[in-house]
């Protein structure tokens, strides 16, 4: 087996924009992923980057493969549970605010060139 795999569950941001992150780092190598992610602007690019840097920790010491050819070979980003908020509003009414949470996979595979 030459992929291994990290997962981050209960992230506190959207989905939509976590996986605007994670559909940069897509089919990178690894250390270019990283770079990416430490720079990012995104303030979830450091959970994404949390979970770049166990996949390939897992990689290495789990399954023996070699970290220079490590290849982001998914990022796959799902819908968490929603905390439901109430805020008031006018004239004695509530409006519900919905608070997205997210789970986060990523897949590491060894490409020899």
């Amino acid at each position: 087996m030459n992929t291994a795999r990290a997962e981050r569950n209960k992230i506190r941001v959207s989905p939509r924009k976590l996986n605007l992150v994670a559909k940069q780092i897509r089919g990178m190598t690894a250390a270019k992923a990283l770079d990416a992610l430490k720079f990012s602007p995104k303030r979830c690019a450091s959970e994404v980057y949390k979970a770049v840097a166990s996949a390939v920790a897992n990689a290495e010491n789990n399954h023996g493969l070699d970290v220079d050819f490590l290849v982001v070979s998914s990022a796959t980003v799902g819908q968490g549970f929603t905390m439901k908020r109430m805020h008031p509003r006018a004239k004695g009414r509530g409006v519900r605010i919905k608070k997205y949470f997210s789970h986060l996979f990523i897949e590491v595979a060894e490409k020899k060139a």
